[in-house]
């Protein structure tokens, strides 16, 4: 069933752009969020982006082999997967988590469902909610030779004062490529100038958390505490890169709105109201699973196709 082709009635648009092109520019993009974490936190986060990103490539080269199925390694989609859960994990990680979290995302989340193409959630971000359950203490031991204490995040959680300018640059505690505000814009820069992303998802995204943060979070609209919520943590990463995903996010223009909406009031809920002072991953993996209902209830109606009326009807 997999081989077979589903294509809609014509006309049809083609275009230069391959799955490949997307995914190498995605790299690429991610490049100063991963060069910055390797400086931030030294050799200990690059072998586990070494290990996450060999191991993504590897289960998936060989659950194809193993199938029989074409091998689809040479799209970069597994390199992007296992590159992004890296980014997603502390550096004080032991290292087998990396790999056994990439084997997940790649086989549990990804393949099994059909590949690329066919998962129902963002597979680094399922490979990082399973070890979140699985290994709680060691997926939230943020304590390294260079910071000592709680993330910035849980200091704003507990009342504490935050440095902002620190958490923009990136000179704090936290996952690997969640730390510098400034990388991850820039990469998600050269997304936007090649147009594989839009603003759609990640503005609304972003603007309905600021107002949540704003009405509930018990400081108002102070700037300096909605600037900490949004350099903290994994939001921009995941605004940018795993939010926008072709695959698990709605294709309707009114669709990405109600799922960038939804993505910020969850992430509201988990950071201000909720015990934990994070939330990105939950908030998009929930996201995804609501997509087909969004799309249901937002597809266009076709050109000259109308209700009936309650008359024709009876």
């Amino acid at each position: 069933m997999s081989d077979l082709r589903r294509v809609s009635s014509n006309p049809h648009v083609r275009s230069k752009t391959t799955t490949s092109n997307i995914m190498m520019w995605v790299l690429i993009a991610l490049l100063p969020a991963t060069g910055f974490g390797i400086y931030n936190f030294g050799l200990d986060a690059l072998i586990i982006i070494v290990l996450s990103v060999a191991s993504a490539v590897l289960a998936e080269f060989l659950y194809e082999k193993a199938l029989g199925k074409p091998v689809t390694v040479g799209d970069f989609s597994a390199a992007v997967t296992g590159l992004l859960l890296a980014l997603n994990l502390p550096s004080t990680v032991p290292w087998w988590i990396p790999i056994l979290g990439s084997a997940f995302a790649i086989i549990m989340v990804k393949q099994i469902f059909g590949g690329l193409g066919q998962n129902f959630m963002n597979p680094a971000l399922g490979g990082r909610c399973f070890l979140m359950i699985s290994f709680p203490a060691i997926m939230t031991n943020f304590i390294t030779d260079t910071y000592t204490g709680a993330t910035p995040l849980a200091n704003l959680k507990n009342g504490i004062e935050v440095n902002v300018m620190d958490m923009i640059i990136g000179r704090t505690g936290g996952t690997i490529g969640e730390t510098s505000m400034l990388c991850i814009v820039l990469g998600a820069m050269i997304l936007f100038a090649l147009g594989i992303i839009d603003y759609v998802i990640p503005f609304t995204y972003i603007i309905t958390f600021v107002i949540f943060v704003g009405l509930f979070g018990g400081y108002g609209f102070n700037f300096s505490y909605i600037a900490a919520h949004l350099a903290g943590g994994g939001l921009m990463l995941g605004a940018f890169f795993m939010a926008t995903d072709y695959v698990t996010c709605p294709i309707t223009p009114k669709g990405r709105v109600i799922y960038g909406v939804i993505l910020g009031l969850l992430t509201g809920c988990f950071r201000c109201l909720g015990a934990n002072a994070e939330g990105v991953s939950y908030a998009i993996i929930i996201s995804n699973l609501l997509v087909p209902l969004i799309e249901k209830y937002t597809i266009p109606r076709a050109f000259g196709i109308r209700k009936k009326a309650k008359k024709e009807a009876k």
